[in-house]
């Protein structure tokens, strides 16, 4: 009985501190920080100025914030709904940063578009009750969204300007420069005192907070890496998926029946991730070849080398020698 008091009060206290959304991303980037120190990294290993990181982490914590504090009038599978969303205008987005100017074609759109509704559909048949859609919390999440659209563009054009960046160096510079840009969201709506004694009185919360940074550590590096070597939007896509695949092991481990409407949406969901994985690339690299003799051809040259040709930019060179950590 006793046991079963200690996780209703937990679950009830968490349940109203989602509310503390800026408070619990202020706590993490002090563990994250932590983290990175033990990893070894310094100030002294950076190679790019620390002007670059200042939209980038006003965006970083923007999004973290705002999602974790949208929790307070979402529920969680409203919440995934429009985080399912992200992929779009991330790519979208990329074709106006500086530095990327990115183009995709048409049959990546309609991946993209594929994804997102096979996750809606199956989210909203993971639902027990309609979404709770909370003026305010749409507000939230829908800022987070475009926060997000720029973060992972922004990100990936700061990889593509200057290759030698790191993981680490990204992640610990767009915290220490993001930190400060949490306090007057915290000072303007009271939260930073309210999470303060209530945190206080619940001390075990701060361990919880330590366990969730950790596991999101992982994670931030692993979604660095990819949006270094893949892209934000292919990254973006990644992640998504993630989500679709999280669900679908939640099902399979709780043993909870499958409907119609979540094998439709797990339908739309491999449809796009199998468009996704069409060997564009290999036609590209084809046509690129093609081109290449031909312009050879023309200019009266003989041949040309396959070392010549793998001496082009995007041949995944530039990728194999980009550090990761």
């Amino acid at each position: 009985m006793g046991d079963l008091t200690v996780k209703l009060v937990m679950v009830l206290f968490f349940s109203s501190c989602f509310s503390y959304g800026w408070y619990f991303t202020f706590v993490q980037g002090f563990v994250y920080l932590c983290l990175i120190y033990l990893q070894g990294f310094t100030s002294k290993q950076m190679v790019n100025p620390w002007k670059t990181y200042v939209k980038l982490s006003a965006v970083l914590m923007g999004s973290h914030g705002l999602t974790k504090g949208s929790l307070a009038f979402l529920n969680y599978p409203a919440q995934i709904m429009f985080k399912s969303t992200k992929v779009l205008p991330v790519m979208i987005m990329g074709a106006f940063i500086p530095g990327l100017r990115r183009k995709y074609p048409l049959h990546e759109y309609i991946s993209a578009i594929l994804l997102v509704v096979g996750l809606i559909l199956f989210t909203l048949a993971d639902a027990q009750t309609s979404p709770n859609f909370s003026m305010i919390g749409v507000i939230m999440i829908s800022g987070a969204l475009v926060m997000d659209s720029f973060l992972g563009n922004l990100q990936e054009a700061i990889f593509t300007m200057n290759p030698e960046t790191t993981q680490m160096e990204m992640l610990f510079c767009s915290t220490v420069v993001g930190l400060p840009f949490l306090i007057p969201p915290m000072l303007f709506t009271g939260e930073l005192f309210k999470a303060w004694t209530s945190c206080s009185q619940h001390p075990y919360v701060y361990g919880v907070l330590v366990f969730e940074a950790m596991a999101t550590f992982i994670g931030q590096v692993s979604v660095l890496s990819l949006i270094a070597i893949f892209g934000a939007a292919t990254t973006a896509m990644i992640t998504t998926a993630r989500k679709a695949v999280t669900l679908l092991l939640s099902y399979l481990i709780f043993t909870k029946p499958l409907t119609e409407q979540h094998g439709s949406g797990l339908l739309l969901i491999a449809m796009g991730i199998t468009l996704k994985m069409l060997p564009d690339n290999k036609f590209t690299s084809t046509k690129t070849k093609r081109v290449l003799t031909s312009s050879a051809r023309d200019n009266g040259a003989k041949s040309t080398s396959d070392e010549e040709l793998g001496t082009l930019p995007n041949s995944g060179e530039n990728d194999e020698r980009r550090p990761l950590v």
